[in-house]
């Protein structure tokens, strides 16, 4: 259709003086050729989470063609973003709800409720005029079910590398998954169990940062090295469940370790080990030769599979006194056991007086965690 034909209606209405006619030409022709010359915006575009761009790290399993569920804590996915905002796609397994962080361009952005059984949609603005780097992080555990990431919502993507110099691995119970830190919005005691969890801001993560390193984090709460907080040889421990994907024991699911070798690996098991339990199950004393022993072999399947890893060894800012000493102790001589033929290192925490849920360090605890080991972990990673 030309213009004057647009136009044609319009000047045959005769009650319309010559003047009006003129001024509506002008309009409509300046219209036209406006919108000839304006290219519009491109719209968003989805991209699935098999696609190419996106780099995966830590537990993670594609449980169909399209869809990547994020397993262990602080499991996560990085990529670049172009665009004035993004949309993520994201599902939850867990009851009722699961949270994860978001990472804008290095920086913690926030952490956001992920609600079950639903595609949950999570807008977020971006600086224009670059590419952001974006990462999504599972702020809760194994045990509380996957993130599931269907994709994003974006103009453009592309892929990110860190360039990270080393790769570690952080093996631990509650305080290595970052239990109980994150109090700002929901405080203790209140809601779900696992509503102050935050895997990004725990101690290793933190570290491994600074490091300028990858992190996975194979951590469960209550977990010990052969016995849990308040079991007694019954339930399954670190030895048990650390070679299956979800970390819950099932060996059906085999968790492949054919990937990256992790440069170090940093172990912070003991605490549930020396507890005391509820007080009401019956304990008995923490046995040394059976954690020494549970901890050797468990240290030995490391070595089989990655025999150039270091190793560092913690012991607990939760455990002080005697208990501390045993701790220490029980290290020393899984240190010397290996010490022949692999680099080992024990690091020892100060003691701390948490102020987490039910007495687990919170964020800035955590900080201080990772401030004390930074020095630690730079100078074994250089031998």
């Amino acid at each position: 259709m030309t213009i004057f034909n647009t136009l044609e209606p319009y000047i045959k209405l005769r009650f319309l003086t010559k003047k009006m006619t003129n001024k509506i030409i002008l309009i409509l022709v300046s219209t036209l050729v406006l919108s000839c010359a304006t290219k519009p915006e491109k719209a968003a575009t989805f991209f699935n989470a098999a696609q190419q761009e996106f780099t995966y790290s830590g537990r993670t399993e594609m449980v169909d063609d399209s869809v990547q569920a994020l397993i262990s804590p602080a499991a996560h996915v990085v990529f670049q973003a172009e665009g004035d905002s993004l949309t993520l796609l994201i599902g939850a397994q867990g009851e009722p709800h699961d949270f994860l962080v978001v990472e804008l361009n290095g920086n913690y952005h926030d952490r956001y409720q992920v609600q079950k059984d639903s595609v949950n949609r999570i807008t977020i603005a971006l600086p224009e005029g670059k590419n952001n780097e974006v990462g999504v992080y599972k702020a809760t555990e194994a045990s509380n079910g996957p993130i599931l990431f269907y994709g994003v919502e974006a103009k453009k993507i592309a892929s990110f590398d860190p360039k990270t110099v080393a790769t570690i691995e952080f093996i631990g119970d509650s305080i290595t998954c970052g239990f109980g830190a994150d109090t700002e919005n929901i405080p203790c005691d209140t809601g779900e169990w696992y509503d102050q969890h935050n895997a990004y801001l725990a101690y290793g993560p933190r570290a491994a940062r600074t490091l300028d390193a990858d992190y996975r984090l194979s951590s469960v709460s209550g977990m010990g090295m052969y016995r849990n907080w308040n079991d007694e040889d019954t339930a399954p421990v670190m030895g048990d469940v650390y070679a299956t994907t979800y970390l819950d024991g099932n060996d059906s699911k085999k968790w492949d370790f054919s990937g990256k070798t992790p440069d170090l690996v940093s172990i912070a098991l003991g605490t549930n080990d020396l507890s005391d339990g509820d007080g009401e199950k019956e304990r008995k004393a923490f046995d040394p030769e059976k954690y020494t022993s549970a901890y050797i072999n468990f240290v030995q399947r490391i070595f089989d599979r990655s025999p150039n890893t270091k190793l560092a060894l913690l012991t607990s800012p939760m455990v002080a006194g005697e208990k501390a000493d045993l701790l220490l102790e029980c290290l020393q001589n899984v240190k010397s056991h290996f010490d022949t033929d692999h680099t080992v290192a024990i690091f020892e925490f100060d003691p701390m007086t948490p102020g987490g849920c039910g007495y687990h360090p919170d964020l800035d605890d955590h900080k201080v965690l990772a401030d004390e080991l930074i020095p630690f972990y730079a100078d074994l990673l250089k031998k």
